[in-house]
């Protein structure tokens, strides 16, 4: 847990539930372990598996995945390879779109790029970065310039550096946010995302209490009838375009005519009491022990 990225600390507090949750179950020996730069040299020798809550940065992006991969111990979460491609957006979009997972029109602006490349309004977003750092929506021309510079803002900082050159300029998707979690292949109950204001950024994802999270029920009439099947096929089809496995969240807008668009995948989900990973997995009946515990029964690696 921890890390260097702009998500440590929502990543210390996933680590520490997780680590608490787990030892509370009397069947491993713990040990937390706080990352604070792009090695393993903290981890402790021994260790039979790696439970990760790094969330952004190199938890993400695979590179933790990959020194895992080569010390040959299991870790969960998806692979090395799943990971560079479900955090970095724009690679994310042309593998939805190859494979045929619907998701939101899309385009790049550079750092000088005076005006959005798609009618308004968009939302910009940095091509590698979590937690809706550095995302904003753009609903006229005079709002560009800040949403752009706060985007490569957010960028560079992730990079320790100048980050890219390019910023993922996404349509903006009017109606619903939904996000389903996927297990080993296996979609827990959809959550709807109901933020106050309409807008589920930063503040509404780890501050704000007035954000509602209703589940999406199987049997809904109406506008539902059928939402909640159509949202798991399309997450489990969208988790193995990708090459996930292990826990992995998708999350979607879907227009009023109920076309669902795929947004982005979240190979590291968070384990904060705004969380929603854990609260889908205790809507199947697991306590949140039992969601960590059944995580980390998926533990692997790819050497």
């Amino acid at each position: 847990m921890g890390g260097r990225s702009s998500e440590r600390e929502v990543s210390l507090e996933s680590g520490r539930n997780v680590a608490e949750a787990l030892k509370s179950l009397g069947k491993y020996e713990v040990v937390a372990v706080d990352v604070r730069d792009d090695s393993l040299d903290a981890l402790p020798a021994g260790v039979d598996a790696v439970y990760v809550a790094l969330h952004g940065g190199w938890g993400e992006d695979g590179g933790v995945q990959a020194a895992l991969d080569a010390r040959g111990i299991p870790y969960t979460g998806p692979g090395a390879m799943a990971s560079r491609i479900a955090m970095d957006k724009v690679k994310t979009k042309m593998v939805l779109e190859m494979k045929g997972v619907p998701t939101a029109a899309w385009s790049l602006a550079g750092r000088d790029t005076e005006k959005s490349p798609l009618p308004l309004p968009v939302v910009v977003k940095p091509p590698s970065d979590g937690s809706s750092v550095g995302i904003s929506k753009v609903s006229a021309a005079e709002g560009w310039a800040a949403a752009r510079d706060a985007a490569f803002a957010a960028s560079d900082s992730a990079a320790g550096g100048s980050g890219r050159d390019e910023v993922l300029v996404e349509e903006y998707v009017p109606g619903r946010e939904f996000t389903v979690a996927v297990m080993d292949g296996e979609a827990w109950p959809v959550i709807e995302i109901v933020a106050s204001g309409g807008w589920y950024g930063y503040e509404e994802k780890y501050r704000s209490n007035e954000t509602r999270y209703p589940f999406l029920e199987e049997g809904a009439e109406g506008r539902d009838a059928g939402l909640a099947a159509k949202l798991e096929d399309i997450a489990v089809k969208a988790y193995s375009a990708v090459g996930c496995r292990g826990v992995t969240r998708v999350d979607f807008r879907v227009s009023p005519l109920g076309r669902c668009y795929v947004l982005e995948l979240n190979t590291s989900p968070g384990f904060t009491s705004h969380s929603l990973v854990p609260k889908a997995g205790m809507k199947t009946g697991l306590t949140f022990a039992g969601v960590c515990d059944r995580i980390l029964a998926s533990a692997a690696c790819d050497r």
